[in-house]
């Protein structure tokens, strides 16, 4: 069997060139037959992504001289060996020998010594070393510098709660197909399993698992009876006030969450179009819709392409689950915080713009157009709703009744961890008929 740790430190050296952990952990974990061992390479691997900055820091007052570029391979296997010294419940005797053991297949002599001597110094220096990384902001709130600056200008009154929030593990959230049973029927069928759960009242169909448990160990997960999704994300469906006959456009559309959420909501809707840009995502979206049992028209296209799509039919609701920076779930994906770099936000927003813009012609008058990110970002929210309301007379802001997240001048932002919830914007516009001005007569 490969050494465990190794595998953890080939997947961080791949996440720190810019590949996203989920992609590394899919195409590894597979690999790996013992649920056991699958399961500790995804907590590391999840670990060292979250407190990667406080770990960095840490090994800076180990080395006497920073790593190599060329060495990346070893500077992760020492943040693999810091990581379960600092976090997790393994002997300190085991994590050491196996982490060194790990360097045997690096081809690198010198590394066994170096990894030795470094997770053993930080044994013996760990009370000193804990203490002085407090005065680091980078090590003590375990976010990249750009990071804290960006969310304390975006949220002076709240941006330490933000960056604690994004360090805790997210809750196991379901939604409950309505189709197939209530809510409460549900909680009950996990009950009489040894499953506690509580509601998500800021909801219609969530619940959250008190204990995270595998899908395939989900009751009825794969009849169709219980989806995963975020409390956060089911608000989305319940939003666009679907009612039997309408034509929905779900613009972006992977993985297909919110998709399969409208069709549980109506099922009677005359036709629902899902656009999804990214080939590599689209496959998700018919494994959530085979599970379910669904169907729906799919096009891999770039929705603001209107042309190389749309059949000319206008549209009653519209749900533009826009490209962002994904900063309000870092906690639910914490190598969001090493991928995203700082010029992103204004990139992204541009694109924000560019496909509201496109797609707002294909809404009918009187219809619902959904704005929402998984952003904190107001220049990727409300001053993207803020910029297309100057430039369009006939769309009008229509405000979201419900109390959940804080109101903002455009739309409701959620925070991470409010209402048990990943950080979500919402915003939602209804097209108007713009009102005629005619000229008086003298």
């Amino acid at each position: 069997m490969s050494n465990l740790r190794l595998i953890a430190a080939r997947i961080i050296d791949q996440v720190t060139e810019g590949r996203s952990l989920s992609d590394c952990l899919d195409s590894i974990l597979s690999s790996i037959n013992d649920p056991r061992d699958r399961a500790f390479v995804q907590a590391v691997c999840y670990g060292i992504c979250r407190f990667y900055t406080r770990l960095d820091v840490i090994l800076s007052h180990l080395l006497e001289k920073p790593m190599k570029a060329k060495d990346s391979d070893v500077h992760a296997l020492l943040l693999v060996g810091l990581y379960q010294l600092m976090a997790m419940r393994i002997p300190e005797y085991a994590a050491v020998t196996e982490t060194v053991n790990a360097t045997k297949t690096l081809k690198k002599p010198w590394a066994r010594g170096l990894v030795n001597a470094v997770l053993r110094g930080y044994l013996r220096r760990r009370e000193h070393i804990e203490q002085d990384i407090q005065l680091d902001p980078e090590a003590l709130y375990a976010h990249p510098m750009w990071w804290i600056d960006a969310i304390k200008n975006a949220w002076p009154d709240r941006w330490q709660d933000i960056l604690h929030a994004n360090n805790v593990q997210p809750p196991f959230a379901l939604r409950v197909n309505q189709q197939h049973m209530t809510r409460e029927h549900y909680i009950n069928e996990l009950q009489t399993q040894g499953y506690l759960s509580q509601i998500i009242s800021e909801t219609q169909h969530g619940i959250i698992l008190k204990i995270p448990i595998s899908t395939d160990a989900l009751p009825g997960f794969s009849k169709g009876d219980v989806s995963v999704q975020d409390g956060g994300a089911q608000l989305a469906a319940e939003l666009l006030d679907l009612t039997p006959k309408q034509r929905v456009l779900d613009a972006c559309a992977a993985p297909g969450g919110k998709l399969t959420h409208i069709l549980e909501i109506e099922p009677s809707l005359s036709a629902v179009i899902a656009v999804e840009k990214d080939p590599a995502r689209t496959p998700s979206i018919y494994e959530n819709l085979t599970r379910l049992q669904m169907h729906v028209d799919c096009i891999c296209h770039d929705a603001s392409d209107v042309d190389g799509w749309w059949d000319g039919q206008l549209f009653d609701r519209i749900l533009l689950d826009a490209p962002c920076s994904a900063s309000g779930v870092i906690r639910r994906h914490p190598d969001i915080k090493l991928l995203r770099m700082p010029t992103d936000i204004h990139v992204l927003a541009k694109e924000q713009l560019h496909l509201l813009i496109s797609l707002w012609p294909l809404l009918k008058p009187g219809g619902l157009f959904l704005y929402v990110t998984c952003s904190i970002f107001p220049e990727e929210n409300v001053h993207v709703l803020q910029h297309f309301l100057a430039m369009h007379r006939d769309a009008k802001e229509e405000k979201i009744a419900e109390n959940v997240g804080i109101p903002c001048a455009i739309g409701r932002q959620i925070f991470p961890g409010m209402h048990d919830m990943d950080g979500f914007y919402y915003a939602r516009l209804r097209k108007i008929l713009p009102t005629i001005q005619h000229a008086s007569r003298e």
